[in-house]
């Protein structure tokens, strides 16, 4: 349940602003549709994060603990530090058209690209590896992204143009560097068992 509600807060926090924030204002001015694309964003996340969730699980079990501990405590770090970096929305992320895929298609396959690389899809490598369980990482990061995402949809510029990004942030890098901070205090003593 831990795994579950660190990784819902996390990513909540961490996708105010972000880049597949902006592109669910466009799509959502765009095709004015909002049932079809929630729907494609909730796909395309839980696909992205399940794989991310699978490969933090994996690297759990094959890097020596202590060194994925120093992992998790770089990732952290990097994480506090990269989500203060306001994100911009390429056209290429929304370049794929609703003939061609329709709006729930359209939807799942430009979110999918949008979140490659990005930095919820960084945390939820590092938080199924912290954690050593994919699932409550990935349901919790994937709510936490229907939960930043679906409010856009619905609200829009209005919505957007009243959230404090940059308070959210600010919150979202110290949740960051405190998670790191225990992540440190369980690398430099491992034998004190888990401190999240």
């Amino acid at each position: 349940m831990e795994s579950f509600l660190v990784s819902t807060s996390v990513v909540g926090l961490a996708e105010i602003g972000d880049k597949t924030q902006l592109l669910s204002l466009v799509l959502a001015a765009r095709y004015r549709k909002p049932i079809p694309l929630i729907l494609g964003i909730f796909v395309a996340t839980l696909v992205n994060h399940t794989c991310s969730g699978a490969v933090g699980a994996w690297l759990a079990n094959v890097i020596d603990p202590g060194v994925m501990n120093w992992v998790v405590v770089a990732s952290f770090a990097v994480m506090a530090v990269w989500i203060m970096i306001p994100d911009k929305l390429d056209e290429a992320d929304s370049a794929i058209t609703q003939r061609a895929l329709g709006v729930f298609g359209t939807t799942v396959v430009t979110f999918f690209l949008a979140e490659m690389g990005d930095k919820t899809q960084i945390v939820t490598v590092a938080l199924a590896a912290r954690f050593h369980e994919i699932w409550g990482v990935v349901a919790g990061t994937t709510l936490g992204m229907m939960l930043a995402n679906i409010p856009v949809v619905y609200l829009g510029n209005r919505f957007s143009d009243k959230m404090p990004t940059k308070a959210v942030h600010v919150l979202a890098a110290i949740i960051f560097m405190v998670m790191g901070g225990l992540a440190l205090r369980a690398a430099l003593y491992p034998q004190a068992g888990p401190h999240f």
